[in-house]
């Protein structure tokens, strides 16, 4: 090393010049590591439990499928007791929703059950009333009750050889006329036995009472009187003819008809309850288009019509000697 006249060495030498010891720089300290910092993990809180699926489904289906409601929310509350999930309130609720569901539908088939028995009987009381109205329409009552004879067609009075046939409608004018000219004349006939008067009461004006058919009722009416009071059927025509509504008003009442008679048996439940409505109309039908059984004329052409013997009788309405020569020169 080349000495230096500042006392220095040169610096290829590695030395330190000369010195106070207390000049030379300090060696540096040893390296050491940093402290380690252990790293640490955020907290986030407790975790929630899962909810349970069937708890879930059990709520849905309580909405439309109440069977599957109660089946999985049975299921349900069984898993949550033993895992701890979370759906208790769903399932509880799936299974308020389904057995809710379940007892509405009972009571509904309930009702159903007994509204389709209720109907039920309810149309088999109206096909019932049809079906009579329907047979009676079609055949009417049969047999003989009083007066009346249902088969024939006809109410008989009297007892003699001679046939008098009497075609009337209770509103017709006509007939009014007639009646009053030549009823107590076929009464007397009638009594000593001359005649068997059959009497034919049609309901083709019908038409001519406003809608209340008249003739109808009024003929069902002296049906009723005919079959409850025999002896007072030709007293029950006359006093028809005499309180003989106008053509086109609504004639008599019920009630009205009903008063008419004299007769000992009450006709009130037989009229109001149009018993003979459909057989008097099942005459005028049978009349109208004929055949007339032992009759000249093939049907009844309009009112009155007279058949004696089945022969029609052409002389005036309004004279009762006519008649009564007519019908007594038929028997004599």
């Amino acid at each position: 090393m080349t000495e230096r006249t500042d006392g220095t060495t040169d610096a290829n030498t590695g030395e330190y010049p000369a010195g106070n010891p207390g000049d030379q720089p300090a060696a540096p300290a040893p390296y050491k590591a940093p402290p380690s910092i252990a790293p640490t993990t955020p907290y986030a809180g407790p975790v929630a439990p899962r909810t349970n699926t069937l708890a879930i489904v059990a709520l849905v289906t309580g909405f439309c499928c109440n069977i599957a409601a109660v089946i999985t929310g049975h299921i349900a509350l069984s898993q949550i007791k033993r895992t701890g999930e979370a759906g208790k309130g769903l399932a509880i609720a799936g299974l308020v929703l389904g057995y809710a569901s379940i007892g509405l539908t009972a009571v509904l088939l309930v009702v159903l059950v007994f509204f389709t028995a209720a109907m039920g009987a309810f149309v088999t009381a109206v096909a019932g009333a049809t079906s009579s109205v329907t047979s009676e329409s079609t055949s009417g009552p049969t047999g003989q009750i009083g007066a009346a004879y249902f088969d024939e067609g006809y109410l008989l009075v009297g007892t003699g050889s001679t046939v008098v046939d009497l075609y009337i409608d209770p509103m017709c004018p006509y007939c009014g006329q007639f009646d009053i000219a030549n009823g107590d004349t076929l009464a007397a006939l009638v009594e000593d036995g001359s005649i068997t008067l059959r009497l034919h009461s049609l309901t083709f004006l019908d038409e001519a009472s406003q809608g209340s058919e008249y003739s109808t009722r009024a003929s069902a009416a002296l049906t009723c009187e005919a079959s409850i009071n025999p002896e007072s059927t030709l007293d029950y025509l006359a006093a028809l003819f005499a309180n003989q509504p106008t053509e086109g008003t609504t004639g008599l009442s019920d009630d009205e008809l009903v008063a008419l008679s004299d007769g000992g048996s009450s006709i009130a439940e037989c009229v109001t309850g149009e018993q003979y409505h459909a057989w008097s109309q099942q005459n005028t039908d049978a009349a109208l288009t004929g055949p007339i059984p032992g009759a000249e004329i093939a049907s009844i052409q309009g009112t009155p019509t007279v058949l004696i013997d089945g022969v029609q009788y052409d002389g005036p309405i309004g004279d009762p000697q006519a008649l009564a020569d007519a019908i007594l020169g038929v028997t004599s």
